[in-house]
């Protein structure tokens, strides 16, 4: 599995992938309103080149069959709180049948990409998608929000730290 920044030549194939992932989640998406299908989707037009160029944002690809396949995507950017910067998380999604290994990989790429830029902060919603990736990063949980403190900051925070598990 590889971890890089996406492109325009991807828009399509992450669409497709966000599109799968959201009829997965619920096998009624098709008959919602239009209105809050849209909503619901993560890759629209302007959503794409905005995380395209966020700095944060990364695709997951494996080679299958001699070629190479987009299995998830993480988009993020960075948020100035008032005091300091975090890396916030929009979505963590992956193809069905992704590899497990995956979402893991997707969230370290983030924290990697965060901890290059000096923001010391990784901030994300607790979702089965991301449980496994938060463990791994041994994040602290407020309620169902994660937080990936690096540096020294990660000994001493507060919430919740969720041990390191092997994927």
């Amino acid at each position: 599995m590889r971890y890089r920044t996406f492109s325009e030549s991807d828009y399509e194939t992450l669409a497709a992938l966000d599109l799968a992932a959201q009829r997965q989640a619920d096998p009624q998406f098709d008959a919602l309103p239009e209105r809050e299908r849209a909503g619901r989707l993560h890759t629209s037009l302007a959503a794409l080149k905005f995380y395209e160029r966020s700095e944060h944002s990364f695709v997951a690809e494996e080679t299958v069959g001699g070629s190479d396949q987009i299995r998830g995507f993480l988009f993020a950017q960075s948020v100035w709180q008032g005091d300091r910067p975090v890396v916030l998380v929009r979505t963590l999604t992956l193809a069905p049948d992704a590899p497990a290994e995956a979402a893991a990989g997707l969230m370290h790429a983030a924290v990697k990409s965060a901890y290059d830029c000096a923001v010391y902060e990784v901030h994300f919603a607790m979702t089965p998608t991301t449980q496994a990736a938060a463990h791994a990063e041994e994040a602290h949980l407020t309620g169902q929000y994660g937080v990936i403190h690096l540096g020294t900051r990660a000994q001493s925070a507060h919430g919740e730290k969720l041990a390191k598990s092997s994927l």
